[in-house]
C-alpha cells in the first residue's frame, strides 16, 4: 500500500488511487488551476478503479501518460488497496455514474466550446438522470468535433463511454 504522500514515487498499476482531502477540495475550488485533461482524470479517481484502468481512461481523454504521478506529486490523490466489492447498480453507483458523466461533459464544454457552449452546458444541467445525460452525449461529441476534429471527438467519446461503463 502506498503512503499517500507520493512525492517522487510512481503509481503501481495494482494501486487503487483515491482523492485526498486536498483532491476533493481541488474539485470544488480549482485552486491548482489544473489543465482540463488532468482535472478530468482527477474526477475519475474514486478509489474503486485501479491505476491501470485509470491510465487507459486517461489515454482516451488525451491525458498525459504520467497524470497519476502528477496528481500524486500534488498530493491530490493517494495510493490505496482494492476496495471491498459492492453490489452494482446501487443508488450510489448510479449517482456516481451520473456525477462522473456530468463532470466529464461539462469539462469538455468548458475546455473546447468556451462561451459558445453556454446553451450546451444548460442542457447538461437540465438532465434529471443518467439516461438523459447519456442521450446528450452524441450532441456533446458532435460539438467537440466541430471545435476540434472528428477523430478527437470520437476518441473523447470512447474514453467517456469507457469511464462510465466501469
Amino acid at each position: 500500500m502506498g503512503d499517500g504522500g507520493g512525492r517522487g514515487k510512481d503509481m503501481r498499476d495494482s494501486d487503487f488511487p483515491a482523492k485526498t482531502e486536498a483532491g476533493r477540495a481541488e474539485m470544488q475550488t480549482r485552486a491548482n488551476k489544473l489543465p482540463a485533461t488532468l482535472r478530468s482524470i482527477l474526477l475519475l479517481v474514486d478509489g474503486k478503479r485501479d491505476a491501470a484502468s485509470l491510465r487507459r481512461l486517461g489515454e482516451g481523454l488525451h491525458g498525459p501518460a504520467d497524470a497519476l504521478e502528477q496528481l500524486l506529486a500534488l498530493q491530490l490523490i493517494g495510493a490505496g488497496e482494492a476496495p471491498e466489492p459492492e453490489p452494482s447498480n446501487t443508488v450510489s453507483d448510479i449517482a456516481a455514474r451520473y456525477s462522473l458523466l456530468s463532470g466529464l461533459m461539462s469539462e469538455a464544454v468548458r475546455q473546447h466550446l468556451g462561451l459558445r457552449g453556454f446553451f450546451t452546458q444548460l442542457k447538461i444541467e437540465r438532465c434529471a438522470d443518467f439516461s438523459e445525460l447519456e442521450q446528450l452525449l452524441p450532441d456533446i461529441a458532435e460539438a467537440v468535433a466541430k471545435a476540434r476534429t472528428r477523430e478527437y471527438a470520437l476518441h473523447w467519446e470512447k474514453g467517456v463511454r469507457a469511464a462510465i461503463a466501469q
